[in-house]
């Protein structure tokens, strides 16, 4: 049976932001720790060995593949800081337009550093996701 790799761990996320070797991406990691953290209302929680996730939600496709995952979250990784948000969401793309510098996959928007980028434009993607996934995944 297949096993998620990225299930919420007790890591600390704080070692886990030290050990990010770009000076200037560690202190971008905690300005979005305090920022997500300051949206959500919700704890940070290590997810796997690098993303840094909030909340969390239960999944289950049409497949059957079922499985939970964070409700928002970022990582500090070496190219880009990625910054997860619900895929499928119409809004999510408006909001999108209004970020300021990014690139975006279908799960991830990839950014250099957090001063290219509008932090209210953050904070409304934020909520839109969180909502958007509660109402998708109702609790059971």
């Amino acid at each position: 049976m297949y096993e998620l790799k990225t299930k919420e761990t007790d890591n600390s996320v704080i070692a886990f932001i030290e050990e990010v070797e770009n000076m200037k991406k560690r202190e971008d990691a905690y300005k979005l720790l305090d920022l997500f953290t300051e949206t959500t209302g919700l704890p940070a929680k290590m997810w796997g060995p690098s993303i840094i996730g909030f909340g969390s939600y239960h999944y289950k496709y049409e497949s059957g593949h079922a499985g939970d995952a964070p409700l928002v979250g970022f990582s500090p990784r070496k190219a880009k800081i990625s910054l997860y948000f619900a895929t499928g969401d119409t809004q999510r793309e408006v909001l999108l337009q209004q970020l300021g510098k990014h690139t975006a996959g279908k799960a991830c928007v990839y950014i250099n550093k957090v001063a290219d980028i509008d932090t209210d434009v953050l904070k409304a993607l934020i909520h839109q996701s969180i909502q958007f996934l509660k109402e998708t995944y109702p609790n059971p």
